[in-house]
């Protein structure tokens, strides 16, 4: 596994393409995993999923975690979430350890997974009904949100009356209707097409400026891990286990010019170099 404590030089405007120890990430708040690990139990024997996990998220930061398929990404949400305990280790979200599912997270999965049967404001309002919190309370922030990702007048709308784009959207607007801290995205973007997906992108940035949220993103997609992340984490084959964890020095915002800044694909290639070989995994 490749050291996460050595500043590789890039000599594209003096930036650096660091590295970056956890060790010195900071306290609370925020989500910290210590010696995190999960093996499946099944009849024909143990199956590993993740090795051991040691990394901070900070409050407000944009984490995003990038590895092949079946390597644990989906199985590290859960956890965080706390739909599914670790096999060992301990999970903190804002100093608590992580026991069972707690209400400060958000979470968007692949597909927006909308009730057909909801309209678009009652699809947003669902976690309000379901945990019965005052709808009085959370009502105007649910026209705010819808808002915010530029769905204001869809609100009445079914969901087969939005195109794909816009119905992420408004699975965005229901991970953040209860106000959580923390926005947990499992490739949400990774139905859509190219071009939506760009300009989602863009989207979810903005919307991550104005609320302040922490988010953790998965993704399969290097370039759109570089192009949204303060820090990208780059995981190994299955069992899942850190190669490294790179900070992203472009600064913010971001439009989808970055794309186009050496800095960017310095990085671009140098997490791809990651999975050019087996052993550069291991």
């Amino acid at each position: 596994m490749h050291s996460a404590t050595r500043p590789d030089q890039c000599d594209q405007r003096g930036a650096h393409l660091r590295l970056v120890s956890d060790r010195a990430a900071g306290a609370p708040p925020g989500i910290k995993l210590s010696g995190v690990s999960k093996i499946y139990r099944t009849r024909d024997g143990d199956v590993p999923s993740l090795r051991r996990l040691d990394f901070h998220i900070n409050d407000g930061e944009f984490f995003v975690v990038v590895g092949p398929s079946g390597c644990g990404k989906s199985t590290l949400l859960k956890m965080i979430s706390g739909l599914l305990p670790p096999s060992s280790g301990e999970i903190r979200v804002d100093g608590q350890v992580v026991t069972k599912p707690h209400g400060n997270v958000g979470i968007v999965f692949q597909n927006a997974l909308l009730l057909p049967w909801r309209n678009v404001l009652a699809n947003v309002m669902l976690p309000i009904d379901m945990k019965r919190l005052p709808r009085e309370k959370y009502l105007p922030r649910a026209k705010d949100l819808l808002k915010l990702v530029g769905l204001e007048g869809f609100e009445k709308k079914l969901p087969w009356q939005l195109s794909g784009g816009m119905q992420q959207r408004a699975s965005i607007c229901r991970a953040l209707v209860h106000d959580p801290r923390i926005m947990l995205m499992d490739e949400p973007f990774g139905a859509l097409d190219a071009m939506t997906r760009e300009r989602m992108n863009v989207e979810l940035m903005r919307i991550q400026r104005e609320t302040g949220k922490t988010v953790l993103l998965i993704t399969h997609s290097i370039p759109e891990a570089v192009f949204l992340a303060d820090r990208v984490l780059v995981m190994t084959e299955r069992p899942g286990a850190i190669a490294a964890i790179y900070e992203v020095p472009l600064p913010r915002p971001r439009s989808l010019d970055a794309m186009a800044d050496p800095v960017f694909t310095a990085l671009v290639q140098r997490i791809r170099a990651h999975f050019s070989t087996h052993s550069a995994l291991e």
